[in-house]
């Protein structure tokens, strides 16, 4: 819904935001001292609801936040699990960072690439899967290491990618 005024169109919050997310975001803002502090809790929410922030909800929040559009996807863009584009039911977060490729990451990427016909930065024909490098997941001692939704696994190799998967169907 756009509001027309002497300057220029505005878009409102209703519409773009459910009731629940707006409700969310105030709660959030009043912890604050500034509204523009809960802008991380409220992409996070946002996001766990619809799997991604698109642009017209970016714009919503920022207008609650009292913040620019630029400032948030500045935010936004940081954080590499703040996601601006759909992304599959499962996301997997393959870690990339020095201590993994030695322990044989490239090798694991490769296996994750072959068995789901992807390259990183996509997304199964099928929405399952979409398959991310991050460059340090903190488990370098259980290299190489992966993320699948909210769950770690270390110590993955190649003879497990196919097992690991239809764990998440």
């Amino acid at each position: 819904m756009m509001i027309l005024t002497d300057k220029k169109p505005r878009v409102t919050v209703e519409g773009i935001l459910t009731a629940d997310e707006i409700h969310e975001i105030q709660h959030h803002i009043e912890h604050y001292p500034y509204p523009r502090a809960a802008c991380l809790d409220a992409l996070k929410y946002v996001q766990r609801r619809n799997g991604w922030v698109d642009d017209a909800q970016m714009n919503a929040i920022a207008q609650m936040l009292s913040m620019s559009v630029a400032d948030l996807e500045g935010v936004a863009t940081f954080y590499n699990r703040i996601y601006r584009q759909p992304v599959g039911r499962h996301v997997i977060l393959l870690c990339d960072s020095i201590a993994c490729f030695l322990m044989g990451a490239e090798t694991l990427a490769e296996a994750f690439q072959r068995e789901l016909g992807i390259q990183f930065g996509q997304t199964t024909a099928d929405g399952r899967f979409t398959l991310l490098p991050i460059c340090c997941l903190g488990n370098c001692d259980k290299g190489p290491t992966l993320m699948i939704d909210e769950d770690t696994h270390g110590l993955v190799d190649v003879t497990s990618v196919k097992q690991l998967l239809e764990k998440y169907v």
